[in-house]
């Protein structure tokens, strides 16, 4: 135990050094303000979490989420007293880190059974009464020690709506899909599909149709979709005759495998009620021997809370249906159970055009509900969900608005054609300029490849989860391939010819600001000096005073 929490502890203090190096000059003097200012304030600081969560919390996660959560507090204050030497530590006191220690070993995690989420036909949502049971997912061997391939998998959308019943107005039926990419270790490595299967399974989540109200989807499914399916399989907008469940095998398409549809609920098999469901992907070779495993968060989440507002009868579907009528001149209260997408086309249930209704389903909802005073999080799941998670995206609202604009502006800029929802997203070089293979161009980030033809997902996770995040499972393949819960970046996961498969060695060669090292001068099997070739582009600070030097 003392080994792994030490270990642990080194990796996470070596990355704080290593991260804040990069940030100003090393000495005293060097940083810029804003910098001394943090640590002036830093100092000041006796608590524990308070300091976690300003020196820490940005990479590693929150207090809950630490990898040595819960170890004594001898064995971390030790720990983190053996690297106090570093810039970025050098500052704490004795008291200080005692109060960090003390943090980390009493933060556990926690988790009860809870409602379904769910109450009569669209009423109220009923929160539960602790958000996420126990989230470690668990260890899986990673592909090193000359593995021969490496597997990453993801989530399409990073977050996915389920309605929690489906027998009055439906937005969205439970309908989640995961891509996987299996890597031949080499060098140079290679993307491969042929030889192989790869199947799936929701981590102690077998079947859907009989938690809560879940099961009005199977009875209404005919009504609702036009087509009856049976019990815990679901619905496939890409291949119509496939209908995927809880457990099955992928789909190799092209670059990559797939499966569509999978209806995951957010209620486990023990009743619990968990937003971010564990899907384990695990890739056989030809004679059904097991050459690579991962996880990955599958999530759905029926935190839709329309009642905040449609609450005049105790039915909030209902209230909404009967409101629609009164203000458009409908009779959908007589037509239950209705969908919405049916009249207002919504391109993520396969429309291309704005359906009978002239409007977008996302277009007529944000239009009308902007200027009643709805939040992101008040519909998109959502104040115990809080789906958008990412740590560097994120904030207590979601952050939303900075990607997408409020919500009058994303529907004015459907209704001028500007945008289709669902088609045309937000990019990451809009605040990422300039940075080699970022600038996708029209493809959406959710399908764009990257360095060596891997999904950039594969790396830095399904949007609105990129790594780290502060659910445990989303970092949980940074986590098996390089013991640090950064995007992917470990050379070692796919290239033999790497020198070390996980980043603590990188770090404490060339975590100084003294020592500035561009990962692929050693690690991988990059020869050129064209820094236009190169995968990113890196600035370090090289010594105090030099000023900056850029590649690529």
């Amino acid at each position: 135990m003392q080994k792994k929490v030490a270990g642990s502890l080194f990796v996470l203090l070596a990355a704080i050094g290593f991260s804040l190096s990069g940030c100003g000059s090393s000495g005293t003097g060097g940083g810029d303000g804003a910098t001394s200012q943090k640590e002036a304030q830093a100092t000041a600081m006796t608590d524990g979490a308070a300091l976690y969560a300003a020196d820490c919390a940005s990479c590693h996660g929150s207090l809950a989420n630490s990898a040595v959560k819960g170890a004594s507090v001898d064995k971390i204050r030790e720990a983190i007293a053996s690297k106090s030497a570093m810039r970025s530590l050098s500052s704490l006191t004795t008291t200080q880190i005692q109060a960090i220690a003390t943090a980390l070993s009493s933060t556990g995690s926690t988790g009860s059974t809870g409602s379904t989420g769910s109450t009569s036909s669209g009423s109220n949502w009923t929160p539960p009464a602790a958000q996420m049971p126990p989230s470690n997912p668990g260890v899986i061997t990673p592909a090193k020690n000359n593995s021969k391939y490496v597997v990453f998998a993801w989530n399409d959308l990073g977050m996915h709506c389920a309605n929690p019943s489906y027998d009055t107005a439906v937005i969205l039926p439970p309908y989640n899909t995961v891509w996987a990419q299996v890597l031949l270790r080499g060098n140079p490595p290679k993307v491969v599909t042929s030889g192989l299967s790869v199947e799936y399974r929701i981590v102690n989540n077998t079947k859907s149709s009989t938690k809560g109200l879940f099961g009005q989807f199977w009875q209404y499914c005919q009504q609702l979709f036009g087509i009856t399916l049976a019990n815990d399989t679901g619905l496939n907008l890409e291949d119509a005759s496939v209908h995927n469940g809880l457990s099955g095998k992928m789909v190799a398409k092209g670059d990559h495998f797939q499966v569509n549809g999978i209806p995951a609920t957010p209620i486990d098999d023990s009743g619990v009620w968990n937003p971010f469901q564990v899907i384990e992907v695990t890739v056989k070779d030809s004679s059904g021997a097991v050459v690579a495993q991962t996880r990955a968060t599958i999530p759905v989440s029926d935190e839709i809370n329309c009642a905040k507002c449609h609450n005049g009868n105790g039915n909030a579907m209902l209230d909404v249906l009967q409101k629609h009528d009164k203000s458009h001149g409908t009779n959908l209260v007589n037509q239950r159970p209705v969908l919405c997408a049916s009249c207002h086309g919504s391109p993520v249930l396969g429309a291309t055009n704005r359906g009978s209704a002239g409007k977008y389903l996302s277009e007529a909802i944000h239009g009308f509900h902007a200027s009643k005073g709805a939040s992101c999080y008040d519909c998109h799941p959502g104040a115990k969900t809080q789906c958008s998670r990412s740590l560097a995206h994120t904030a207590a609202d979601g952050n939303c608005t900075s990607c997408h604009g409020s919500m009058a502006s994303m529907a004015a800029s459907i209704t001028n054609n500007t945008k289709v929802p669902w088609v045309n997203e937000p990019k990451c070089a809009t605040c990422h300029p300039g940075v080699a293979q970022v600038d996708t161009g029209s493809t959406l980030y959710r399908n764009a490849v990257g360095h060596g033809g891997v999904y950039c997902s594969g790396c830095h996770g399904s949007p609105h989860a990129m790594v780290p995040t502060r659910v445990d499972v989303d970092n949980y393949q940074a986590q098996q391939y390089q013991n640090y819960a950064k995007a992917i970046g470990s050379c070692g996961a796919c290239h033999s010819s790497s020198k070390g498969e996980g980043l603590g060695d990188y770090l404490e060669a060339h975590g100084s600001g003294k020592r500035p090292n561009a990962c692929f001068v050693c690690h991988t099997a990059v020869n050129t000096t064209n820094t236009a070739q190169w995968p990113h582009q890196f600035q370090w600070k090289a010594t105090k005073g030099s000023g900056t030097v850029s590649g690529g």
